[in-house]
């Protein structure tokens, strides 16, 4: 297991060293100046001249990539343009409160997709699996924006259970930080429950129809045990692939969510920093998400190995 892991870190070390290229790569092939932005209205050349050497822009292109790469193997991920504080510092302030937003949508998104995917498998073609596909598909339809203003309409302003928007962290207030993140984070679960619901329903009908699963069914076992036991456990691979990736793209930032409901999350900073041509920031954002990513899929391979012993002997 451990020369597994090994292996598939070895496998990620030169994608992030690729991803690190096309992320500065592609980032100076915009058009446009920040600096412009920053020297002011005037745009004293002077101004212009100190701040290139301030940020080493008048450096080689290869020089600066060296440069940024080196820092930020040590945590430095360069200074905002627009703000003067370190990109790690912004990172830091905006991540947690994501990865708050991310985990609440995940679980939301785990307790619906998953038992609709194994109940509408296993009742295939009955109205069950209709109703489920139904919601799924309405899941699925349905904008994000437009379910967040309507739950505020209805449980905020109407029926005043929860707060309407917000962020409060979770060391000031456990609770009131849970009850402002309820909401955005059903609005998300919702989209990726339909998602994981056809996925888990996919997975379920191409294992209810094995061979081992006929075999359990004739040792005399119960359906639950046959179902959850022997079918779902070596269903398990793909979803756990998607749930890994949809935790990956909520990490990203849900942007409307966030705007919505007033989340000061990874959304809005790389919303703002796109806007403001702040490149330190957006490059900081995507090399973070970029391995975060990366981090998602190696957990996933090392599931598989604790989910399927089969694995393992090879």
């Amino acid at each position: 297991m451990l020369s597994y892991f090994l292996r598939r870190v070895a496998i990620a070390i030169p994608t992030i060293l690729l991803i690190s290229i096309f992320v500065f790569a592609l980032q100076k092939l915009l058009p446009g100046d920040p600096l412009l932005v920053l020297a002011g209205e005037e745009r004293d050349p002077e101004v212009l001249e100190f701040l290139r050497e301030k940020y080493r822009l008048n450096d080689p292109i290869p020089v600066q990539y060296i440069t940024w790469v080196g820092n930020a193997l040590q945590g430095d991920l360069g200074t905002s343009f627009r703000t003067n504080q370190p990109v790690t510092e912004l990172i830091g302030q905006k991540l947690p409160v994501t990865i708050q937003l991310a985990v609440m949508s995940l679980i939301f998104a785990v307790l619906i997709g998953i038992p609709a995917g194994i109940l509408s498998a296993y009742k295939k073609g009955t109205l069950t699996d209709y109703i489920a596909n139904i919601v799924a598909l309405s899941g699925l339809s349905i904008p994000n924006f437009w379910l967040g203003i309507m739950l505020i309409l209805l449980v905020s302003v109407k029926w005043q259970l929860l707060p309407a928007s917000g962020y409060v962290p979770l060391n000031e207030d456990f609770w009131l930080s849970i009850k402002t993140m309820l909401m955005p984070a059903f609005v998300l679960g919702t989209a990726l429950a339909a998602t994981l619901m056809r996925h888990t329903r996919s997975a379920m009908l191409g294992v209810l129809t094995s061979d081992y699963v006929r075999t359990a069914r004739a040792k005399g076992l119960s359906e639950r045990k046959v179902v959850l036991k022997h079918a779902f456990r070596n269903a398990l691979t793909p979803i756990v692939t998607l749930t890994a990736l949809l935790f990956g793209e909520l990490i990203a930032g849900a942007v409307l969510t966030e705007q919505i409901f007033t989340i000061p999350g990874f959304g809005k900073l790389v919303v703002d920093a796109v806007f403001n041509r702040d490149y330190a920031v957006v490059q900081g954002i995507v090399l973070v998400t970029a391995v975060g990513f990366i981090i998602m899929n190696l957990l996933a391979d090392m599931a598989y190995l604790l989910l399927n012993p089969r694995l393992r002997s090879a």
